[in-house]
C-alpha cells in the first residue's frame, strides 16, 4: 500500500483545484482521498499476466460521423444573449490565474 495521504497534500491539491477547505473539513477529505488511493493500490494485487492488452472495448473502429456545420443561423441570437461580446466573440472571465499564487 502506498504511503498515507497527508493533510498537507490534500490542502495542496484543494488549492490547485481552487477549493477552500475549512480546518473541520480537512480531516474528512483526507480520509476520503486516502480511501480512494487505497482502492487504486488494490489493483496492484490483481494478476493480469495472462490478460491481453485492451485497445478498444467495442468492435467498432474509427466510427465517425460526417463533419457538417449546422445551425449557423443561430450565431447572432447567441451573441445577442451573451453578457459580454467583443469583436463577434463571447468574452468570459479569466479562469486560469497565472499570478503564481
Amino acid at each position: 500500500m502506498s504511503e498515507k495521504i497527508s493533510k498537507e497534500t490534500v490542502s495542496h491539491v484543494a488549492s490547485l483545484a481552487k477549493l477552500e477547505l475549512t480546518d473541520e473539513q480537512l480531516p474528512y477529505f483526507t480520509d476520503q482521498l486516502g480511501s480512494i488511493m487505497g482502492i487504486f493500490d488494490s489493483f496492484n494485487d490483481v494478476d493480469t499476466s495472462n490478460v491481453a492488452p485492451t485497445f478498444s472495448v467495442t468492435d467498432q473502429i474509427n466510427v465517425m460521423r460526417e463533419d457538417v456545420a449546422d445551425n449557423w443561423g443561430q450565431r447572432d441570437a447567441l451573441l445577442d444573449n451573451a453578457p459580454d461580446v467583443s469583436d463577434g466573440l463571447i468574452r468570459t472571465p479569466t479562469i486560469i490565474d497565472e499570478s503564481g499564487e
